[in-house]
């Protein structure tokens, strides 16, 4: 028990949660636990209904230098999610898009890293995303809902209205994949959403 470390609402936002494992490492490398539910319990890491996180589907994924992928969000299957980085450095965001959250449209961003090995765990009805900013990173994350086709949506990366100050020194250019070239700004999405 006590293998973590926790910064709970960070930036203000109630849920957002910064998780620092215990790593044990001697002249062989490290050993750590990436997920207790008993240590996020005992540290107070619940749910919006005062439970238990449960993950049921682990997703990775690799990317060269400059690739930004989000900012996603779901749109009829929330999503928590708990998210690393095994290798490399990436720079991690999460925006509240929470119907009538006092934070809505407001965004905290980390630097997730193979060498700190933080956690970053974002609640559901966030936008999340990530940009690449080592040569190759690969990514991690636990979602407690499965994966439902159709039912992604996404916001600009770059969009003013929520002014994410991404590292952008020394990336030469920002990769997006062609759905999110697309992304709405948050103009757009209060307008679909009807907020």
């Amino acid at each position: 028990m006590g293998q973590i470390k926790v910064e709970k609402n960070v930036n203000g936002i109630e849920g957002l949660t910064v998780i620092t494992p215990a790593v044990h490492g001697d002249a062989r490398g490290y050993f750590m636990e990436t997920y207790n539910m008993q240590d996020m319990k005992e540290a107070g890491v619940l749910d919006r209904d005062g439970n238990e996180y449960v993950f049921v589907q682990d997703n990775q994924s690799a990317s060269k230098k400059g690739v930004l992928r989000g900012l996603h969000y779901q749109i009829n299957f929330p999503q928590d999610k708990l998210v690393r980085v095994v290798k490399g450095r990436v720079f991690d965001v999460a925006v509240d898009l929470r119907k009538g959250s006092p934070t809505f449209g407001k965004y905290y961003g980390i630097e997730l890293t193979e060498e700190n090995k933080v956690q970053f765990l974002i609640p559901k009805d966030f936008a999340h995303g990530f940009l690449v900013l080592s040569d190759y990173a690969e990514f991690c994350y636990k979602v407690s809902d499965f994966y439902h086709a159709n039912d992604q949506g996404g916001l600009m990366w770059n969009d003013p209205d929520i002014g994410i100050d991404w590292p952008l020194e020394g990336i030469e250019e920002v990769i997006l994949s062609d759905k999110d070239k697309v992304n709405l700004s948050l103009k757009e999405y209060k307008k679909e959403m009807g907020l």
